[in-house]
């Protein structure tokens, strides 16, 4: 990706955090940029094109968190626990410094899980190479992995609206290890 198009990306997101989608043009999104509207159009036809661009860095955000942790050389219970709560923190990071784009998020709700769409088979398929591992080291009870891996990602994407919206108390912050715990009683191993 040229380094213009990330630069109208970033431009593009600041300013639907600020204003919201509906309000930006993407003669403001040209302006904001200091690129004329002809440079804009080179690399997007319509505002609905930039807005999936800028869902898309985003959730390479959370994608790249995820894959930090995949990659630490933890024990399995650890990997799994880093995942949780950096899947967590990511999407807290990802809303709170996108403002009123926030909104737009949730009305476009069906669009954004379109985007996602695959960057949740990556985490899933993250998530289930954890369990594997867990399962061959006798860390995690046996199980299929396959299963097990949607099971915990949809409750932890279940987790995000709530935790979103911020309609969970601030002991919930403070609580994630106790959710994660929650996870590990019925899945892994007791010695």
């Amino acid at each position: 990706m040229s380094n213009t198009k990330k630069m109208l990306i970033e431009v593009a997101r600041v300013l639907f955090s600020k204003n919201g989608k509906k309000e930006v043009t993407m003669n403001d999104i040209a302006e904001a940029s200091k690129k004329g509207r002809r440079t804009l159009y080179t690399y997007f036809n319509n505002k609905e094109e930039i807005y999936k661009a800028v869902i898309d860095k985003e959730l390479e955000h959370l994608l790249d968190q995820l894959k930090i942790v995949s990659a630490q050389d933890t024990e399995p219970d650890v990997k799994l626990t880093n995942h949780i709560i950096a899947h967590l923190d990511a999407i807290k990071f990802i809303v709170t410094r996108n403002g009123s784009l926030r909104a737009d998020f949730f009305h476009d709700i069906y669009e954004v899980e379109r985007t996602r769409r695959k960057v949740d088979l990556k985490e899933i398929e993250l998530i289930r190479n954890i369990l594997s591992e867990g399962i061959e080291k006798k860390v995690f009870k046996r199980m299929d992995p396959e299963l097990s891996s949607l099971i915990l990602f949809h409750a932890l994407k279940g987790l995000e609206v709530p935790y979103i919206r911020q309609n969970i108390s601030a002991e919930f912050e403070k609580n994630k290890n106790s959710i994660v715990e929650f996870v590990f009683r019925g899945i892994k191993r007791t010695r």
